[in-house]
């Protein structure tokens, strides 16, 4: 198999598996068979790969306004349009689109960290404030004690 199939599965995998916890978690969000899961989760990643993008363009004003929390919306939007797209995946409305939104967000955030398939920016690193050494690189005057600065 190909490297870009395998990440297409893999990807295709994780975003089912997000889906899946959130029918299972908001009684708002429904699917009735696992075929369809399946075919929403995959919708779900279509839309996400090519409408996300325009939309995103498009309400650029009111994501940079809101400091990125009308993502959100876009994503409710997009799981909302998926739901009427596939016939037996359902969400109840828009307050539990935006629910399964975070969820499925947070989920995929989660695995891909996890999986090392993580292709966001986010980034945690430990830095020390600048200036300050090391707690074993203790410039050479310091004699241990206690200091008094006057």
């Amino acid at each position: 198999m190909s490297p870009g199939l395998l990440k297409f599965l893999e990807r295709w995998l994780i975003n089912t598996l997000a889906v899946l916890v959130a029918v299972e978690v908001l009684p708002g969000v429904g699917c009735e068979k696992p075929r369809d899961l399946f075919a929403a989760s995959l919708l779900l990643g279509i839309l996400n790969a090519f409408l996300k993008p325009i939309l995103m363009l498009i309400a650029l004003p009111l994501v940079i306004s809101t400091l990125g929390l009308f993502v959100i919306v876009i994503n409710a939007a997009l799981l909302l349009l998926t739901s009427s797209l596939v016939p037996s995946f359902r969400v109840d409305g828009f307050w539990w689109a935006v629910a399964g939104a975070v969820i499925i967000s947070l989920v995929s955030l989660a695995v891909n960290h996890l999986t090392g398939g993580n292709r966001s920016n986010l980034e945690m690193r430990w830095r020390r404030a600048p200036g300050r050494p090391r707690s074993d690189q203790r410039p050479p005057d310091a004699g241990g004690g206690p200091v008094i600065d006057v």
